[in-house]
């Protein structure tokens, strides 16, 4: 009986190809966006969930109380002497493990003799840490020991650094690379003396799915201890670095809260009495989602985004649903007399039923079967767009295949139903008789309602992505306050000798032809994460502001090169040493002033009093972050030592020669240091990637929405053709043209995408609105935004429809109106 079903079923899709391959590829489509969404979130719920012991680690955060006593927030950084006193005051805790994670590092392989003989450089993944740290996380071996970490001047790397140094990871045990690193201490950027490293060991492939990076692991203490950066006597519990922290491996059954009260406790006990700030741990678990905090991968996903992804695919998975049932409906007159006949020979409604639930069972196995192969084709592209390491396997992961059997059941059920028990109903007499009624109000407004809600979530998903497109170009195009354009960022080598070179290297570059001004600085005028934040002390005050101020540090050639504004003073004069400051007028607003040459002249002391000098220029507030943050304060001083990069300004003309030679002249200043450049332009749109991210894939999401829909709408327009086949015959042998049928198709369907858009606009207003609120600088929600939405999706609805309102318009009414 069931392999007739089957068979059956199977040749009257052959019989209705058209029909069955518009429902494959409508469901394929649809799956393949709920698979891949699905893999996504996988993906990204699975982060460091492979450690044996996740669910005792924790990472320590340092909780800060702000002046209006009311706000939190959380950073990863904790004052350098935390871990050893962990271990003392917490003995029951298993494993304390501290952390640096350095940036912008410059590696050298050495030969035998300690000569160089390649150049390379790590912009992240170079951690400093103890055993401990191994003893909480599992990242295995493949040769040496953890242990090795215990002394100085060691180092681990991983398979994959190890054969881009040596060639094969095996000859890499026991070699030797020299490390010259810049770490950010306080407000300043400081520079170790070249560290020779000893090969100990070679980690295996550091999986995708963790925030800890790893490609090289120095043992702690070989340069970095914190506490070592200034040679201090005594523990400064008011000391940190952004990138130093701490993991702690809790022993089985503790309250978390009850030890987060203890290590509170213990940090203000420990602090200096000015420091309000306290110490809590958070769960490995949390760590991945929380973008406020964030992580050393600087990749964090929130749950909200989660569930909105979930929402979407669920919503296109319905939608491909809503679609099977409307082409399943409309298909419905053309099998009539099948089910007619099938009820005079003894057919039952369950058996009808169980017929029509096996049609749908094949078109649905079809469909997940094109859409695993679309899922396939398609994942590159998302792994290249997203930035991350997607994989569709079935063998190595299980669960795609239990989502593609529930997909397969779940949809069978939602998708079949419906038509199954129209189709089971039919009275066979007026079947067979043509005599078909099915266009009940009932059916006719149920399948009305399922179109207004895919041109709901279409309309939403295309207003949407019109909101976050014009957001994204109002980040690109908004006046910054300064100069991006044609200008160039070149770090250069961060000791004695790279300070040294800065007036030759200035000399040597505006000598090339196309460079048009040099400068020499700390950072560039806007930063993301890069900024050193600095509390000071104003006009001989004794206590320091109770806000801080983003420092940086510049030549006099710097106002030229980026084209800052001063609107009060004069520019900083040339000197090597700090001897004056610029400040931006957000600044001078905050400590009260109300005109700009009023702060002229008083003195600044910053870094507890090691620099205090007079300010002697105001600049005009520019964006000195991102647009997702407000203006900050600004201080701008010079001092040679702390230069780290160049900014060039090109000429329009030949710049890819102008390149060529900057290049040429970098590494004959620099032959052991790695060249590497960024357009300041390009640095400024990488501060937008995940937001651009975002758009491509909401793009995406619209425009299948919108296929997915149409193919919903040609359902119906089928339907409604086939049930008006008659009135639209005596409409033409009374005369009405081939224009006024079409109208009298189409004017129905722009009805239903009217009250759709009535429906979608509230809510995508709401969302977007919510969405916005997450920039400082932001669009306003305009009117029109939603009107070309609507627009957009009546002239798709209008386009789709008016193939069978044509082809109905265009029949011959003779055939139409016979009954016989």
């Amino acid at each position: 009986m069931i392999k007739n079903y089957f068979k059956t079923a199977f040749r009257s899709l052959v019989r209705n190809k058209s029909y069955a391959i518009i429902n494959i590829a409508g469901l394929a489509v649809g799956i393949a966006v709920c698979m891949m969404i699905f893999i996504i979130i996988q993906f990204q719920t699975s982060f460091d969930n492979f450690h044996s012991k996740k669910d005792r680690i924790y990472r320590v955060l340092t909780e800060h109380h702000h002046a209006d006593a009311a706000t939190i927030s959380y950073e990863k950084s904790i004052p350098f002497p935390m871990p050893e006193g962990l271990k003392t005051a917490f003995p029951q805790l298993e494993q304390v493990a501290p952390i640096y994670a350095s940036h912008n590092d410059e590696l050298q392989v050495l030969d035998a003799n300690g000569t160089p003989v390649k150049n390379f450089k790590e912009q992240s993944g170079v951690f400093y840490t103890s055993p401990s740290f191994f003893n909480m996380f599992d990242f295995p071996l493949l040769a040496g020991s953890y242990a090795s970490l215990k002394d100085p001047n060691n180092v681990l790397l991983t398979k994959e650094i190890a054969e881009n140094y040596f060639g094969d990871w095996k000859a890499a045990i026991g070699k030797t690379i020299k490390l010259t690193g810049t770490y950010r201490i306080g407000a300043g950027l400081f520079q170790f003396p070249p560290a020779a490293l000893k090969v100990s060991g070679i980690l295996a492939t550091i999986p995708a799915n963790t925030d800890l990076q790893l490609k090289l692991v120095v043992a702690f203490g070989t340069d970095f201890t914190g506490d070592k950066i200034y040679g201090l006597q005594n523990p400064n519990w008011n000391q940190t670095s952004p990138d130093f922290g701490c993991y702690v491996l809790l022993p089985p059954n503790i309250s978390v809260d009850n030890f987060n009260q203890q290590l509170s406790a213990f940090a203000r006990k420990m602090a200096p009495a000015d420091n309000k700030n306290s110490q809590i741990v958070q769960s490995l678990s949390a760590v991945h989602y929380d973008a406020e905090v964030g992580n050393y991968s600087n990749k964090t996903i929130s749950h909200e985004l989660i569930n909105v992804l979930w929402l979407i695919a669920t919503f296109i998975l319905l939608i491909a649903c809503v679609n099977f049932i409307n082409l399943s409906t409309a298909q419905a007159v053309n099998r009539a007399k099948e089910v007619g006949v099938r009820k005079v020979l003894g057919s039952n409604k369950f058996q009808l039923q169980i017929q029509f639930i096996i049609e749908t069972f094949l078109i649905v196995t079809s469909a997940v079967i094109l859409a695993a192969v679309i899922t396939i084709f398609v994942l590159p592209s998302i792994n290249q767009l997203l930035e991350l390491s997607l994989s569709f396997n079935v063998l190595n992961n299980p669960s795609i295949i239990l989502f593609l059997l529930t997909v397969t059941m779940l949809v069978t059920a939602l998708a079949g139903f419906y038509p199954s028990i129209v189709l089971s109903r039919f009275n066979p007499v007026n079947a067979l008789k043509s005599k078909l009624t099915v266009n009940t109000a009932k059916g006719i407004s149920l399948r009305r309602g399922l179109v207004v809600f895919q041109f709901v979530i279409a309309q939403a998903l295309i207003i949407g992505t019109l909101i976050i497109v014009k957001q994204m170009d109002y980040f690109m195009n908004r006046p910054l306050g300064f100069d991006k354009d044609a200008i160039v960022n070149v770090p250069f080598r961060p000791d004695s000798t790279g300070s040294k070179l800065t007036d030759y290297l200035r000399q040597q570059l505006l000598s090339v032809n196309g460079v048009q001004s040099v400068s020499f600085s700390s950072n560039t005028p806007v930063e993301d994460a890069n900024d050193m934040w600095t509390s000071f002390k104003f006009d001989h005050a004794i206590k320091e502001t109770d806000f801080q101020a983003i420092a940086k540090f510049a030549d006099d050639g710097y106002v030229t090169a980026y084209k800052l504004q001063l609107v009060a003073g004069r520019n900083l004069q040339p000197s090597n040493m700090t001897r004056e400051f610029l400040v931006n007028e957000s600044l001078v607003k905050s400590l009260g002033f109300k005109k700009p040459g009023d702060i002229l002249n008083k003195e600044i002391s910053m870094l507890n009093d090691q620099i205090k000098c007079p300010v002697v220029g105001v600049l005009k507030d520019f964006n000195d972050r991102p647009f997702r943050n407000g203006l900050a304060p600004l201080l701008i001083t010079t001092n040679i030592t702390m230069y780290r990069q160049a900014a060039i300004k090109l000429g329009t003309t030949n710049m890819a020669s102008t390149m060529q030679s900057v290049k040429k002249i970098w590494e004959q200043t620099f032959p052991d240091y790695s060249y590497e450049y960024k357009f300041l332009d390009d640095k400024i749109g990488s501060f937008y990637k995940q937001e651009n991210q975002l758009s491509q894939l909401y793009k995406a999401f619209a425009a299948i929405a919108i296929f997915l829909s149409c193919l919903g709408l040609y359902g119906l327009a089928s339907f409604m053709a086939v049930q008006r086949i008659k009135e639209v015959g005596i409409r033409k042998v009374l005369g009405a043209t081939a224009g006024s049928i079409v109208y009298l198709f189409s004017k129905e369907f722009i009805i239903l995408i009217a009250i759709a858009f009535a429906i979608a606009t509230p809510i995508a207003w709401f969302y977007m609105h919510q969405w916005l609120q997450y920039y400082a600088y932001r669009i306003s929600i305009s009117w029109w935004l939603f009107a070309a939405g609507g627009l957009v999706a009546i002239i798709i609805a209008l386009v789709t429809v008016s193939f069978q309102a044509i082809k109905a318009a265009l029949a011959n009414p003779v055939k139409s109106l016979r009954t016989e």
